[in-house]
């Protein structure tokens, strides 16, 4: 089989601690600052492919016109998604990634994984980059961390305990003490 020729990054928005969801699995909107949506979409309008699971977009006005994977268990491998016709599901215990790529007719550019925390999880041994944003002053209660194992651990320590490491940070809104890392594979 031939790999892709995809760089992969990942980009979240993560609360003080870790969580990029309330307690009923819905991104609340006080995690969602001009600034860091500013950062997500321009990166997003480079991206030649989105991929993200069935409750995760990035509800953005150019949004429709993405080529996109959506991560779904409702089909047994791969299929074309009927009601988007830029947008491919696939199931991974019936297909591999680029199986997936190759049916959204993308092999070559940039992948961006936007989520949720399961889907940034099966790439966390492939990501090129993971830009990491942060509130810092915000704190959610009984939210549902960014990445599987948050709280117990943080996200920094998940990314660099799979080889990724910090490279830069970029504040994105001073006033709110929102920044973003750029997590890096070396080599």
């Amino acid at each position: 089989m031939t790999q892709s020729r995809l760089r992969i990054e990942g980009y979240v928005i993560l609360s003080a601690n870790g969580m990029l969801a309330d307690a009923n699995h819905v991104m609340p909107a006080a995690l969602k600052f001009d600034a860091d949506q500013t950062f997500f979409e321009t990166a997003l309008d480079r991206a030649d492919l989105i991929v993200h699971g069935r409750h995760s977009f990035e509800d953005q006005p150019r949004s429709p016109l993405r080529t996109r994977i959506v991560l779904t268990r409702t089909i047994p491998a791969l299929a074309r998604d009927p009601a988007n016709p830029k947008a491919t599901l696939w199931n991974p215990a019936g297909a591999s990634f680029e199986d997936a790529c190759r049916l959204a007719g993308v092999t070559a550019g940039t992948a961006s994984i936007i989520g949720g925390p399961n889907v940034f999880e099966m790439f966390m041994d492939r990501y090129d980059v993971f830009w990491l944003s942060q509130a810092h002053r915000l704190t959610i209660p009984d939210g549902t961390g960014g990445f599987p194992g948050i709280p117990a651990q943080s996200a920094q320590d998940i990314l660099a305990a799979h080889g990724l490491t910090p490279a830069e940070t970029r504040m994105l809104d001073a006033a709110q003490a929102v920044d973003v890392t750029a997590w890096r594979r070396a080599g």
